[in-house]
């Protein structure tokens, strides 16, 4: 019975400090059957995205979400220092030997007890190891003890800074592309531009986004389940918009040379691929197509009285659906799984860009302001200004 205890102990232990060690530490992604944060991420993220999908209101739902992530980190932590505490208890249950000061005999549940105040570096010595085993244990755990205390110091900061990169560029897209950001209007603002530098820049600055998400998410996967700060943002409708646009450019845009689209497109396709998998993403062969042959002409014509021209022909109607083939199945099997609605090609009907919302407006509406008039000429204004 003790030796079982021991045995079970070891492999407790083992297992939550290679997994530690695998989530924390190790840059790069683990394929293995079993891993104790998977089976935590998959059990605790299926439930609660159901409870999500109930929540009616997609700023409510969005807001229940955006508690995933940050949540499920400090859960995670408290598991693994559970976990260690428990298996610490089970070895030194199964080969120490203990003295309590009131003479009491010494129980599993006390051992638990102790094994806590150890873990955590309390000391209180009201129970005393009384073996060279069970000193050994427990210097063993109060070091372990103390370097978890490191590491949720050091995991956590981590985590937020990769957060915090990640969202920049994003928020930066707002402006750029629309809210939510689409194809159609980053190429409608940009690629009409005299110099085609300026898209070119955009690109590229997305290409190194796409690099360092993928990086960064391989690394530390609960990344993804961290919400954007607004509600019609998100890392993955981000990431798909530039795949959208360089698609378009690749298949055939007068005018506009595809030099830097295609270096973008290949690191934007990787990134998602990639992330399809950390993910577990599944094929759906039954997924809707977001873009059907009406919203294409409403594209073609959009981008046509931007002065943007899309060249026609079979030639360019297979090289696009070619390019959407090699991402889309992996986007929405990514949105599918975190439960994330992805942009579409272009908008039904006129949005308003985040930056141009404000929390004054009903007031602005209701006095209206000197010299400008009411709400509606002064959105009319700025619209036409941008």
């Amino acid at each position: 019975m003790h030796l079982l205890a021991t045995i079970a102990g070891i492999l407790i232990i083992f297992t939550v400090l290679l997994d530690a060690f695998e989530t924390v530490v190790l840059p790069r992604r683990v394929q293995r059957h079993f891993r104790l944060s998977n089976w935590f991420y998959r059990n605790t993220w299926i439930p609660w995205r159901r409870l999500a999908a109930r929540v009616p209101g997609a700023a409510r739902r969005e807001n229940l979400l955006g508690y995933f992530g940050p949540l499920s980190l400090l859960v995670l932590l408290a598991v693994w220092a559970l976990a260690l505490i428990f298996g610490f208890a089970m070895v030194q249950f199964g080969a120490g030997e203990h003295l309590q000061l009131n003479q009491e005999p010494i129980t599993f549940g006390r051992l638990l007890y102790h094994s806590g105040e150890t873990f955590f570096t309390l000391g209180y010595g009201d129970i005393v190891p009384s073996s060279g085993i069970s000193r050994a244990l427990s210097v063993l755990e109060a070091g372990t003890g103390f370097g978890f205390l490191g590491l949720v110091i050091g995991y956590i900061p981590t985590i937020y800074s990769s957060f915090s990169r990640r969202e920049i560029e994003i928020s930066l897209l707002d402006a750029r592309a629309g809210s939510p950001p689409t194809a159609a209007e980053l190429l409608a603002r940009f690629g009409c531009s005299p110099q085609q530098d300026v898209l070119d820049r955009i690109f590229r600055d997305w290409e190194r986004w796409s690099a360092e998400v993928l990086e960064s998410h391989l690394s530390y996967p609960a990344l993804s389940f961290f919400r954007s700060q607004h509600n019609n943002q998100s890392w993955l409708g981000s990431l798909t918009t530039i795949l959208d646009a360089t698609a378009l450019v690749i298949a055939g845009i007068d005018d506009i040379r595809s030099d830097q689209a295609r270096l973008t497109f290949a690191m934007a396709r990787h990134a998602v691929v990639d992330l399809a998998q950390v993910v577990k993403a599944q094929y759906d062969p039954s997924a809707h197509d977001r873009l059907t042959a009406e919203k294409f002409n409403q594209l073609r014509q959009m981008l046509s009285a931007r002065g943007l021209k899309l060249r026609e022909g079979e030639a360019f109607d297979e090289k696009l659906t070619t390019l959407r083939a090699q991402y889309e199945p992996y986007a929405e099997g990514i949105a599918r799984n975190l439960l994330i609605t992805l942009p579409p090609w272009i908008h039904e009907e006129k949005k308003r860009d985040n930056w141009k919302a404000g929390p004054w407006d009903r007031i602005i509406q209701a006095r209206g302001l000197a010299g400008l008039g009411h709400r509606d000429e002064i959105r009319k204004r700025v619209d036409d200004h941008f």
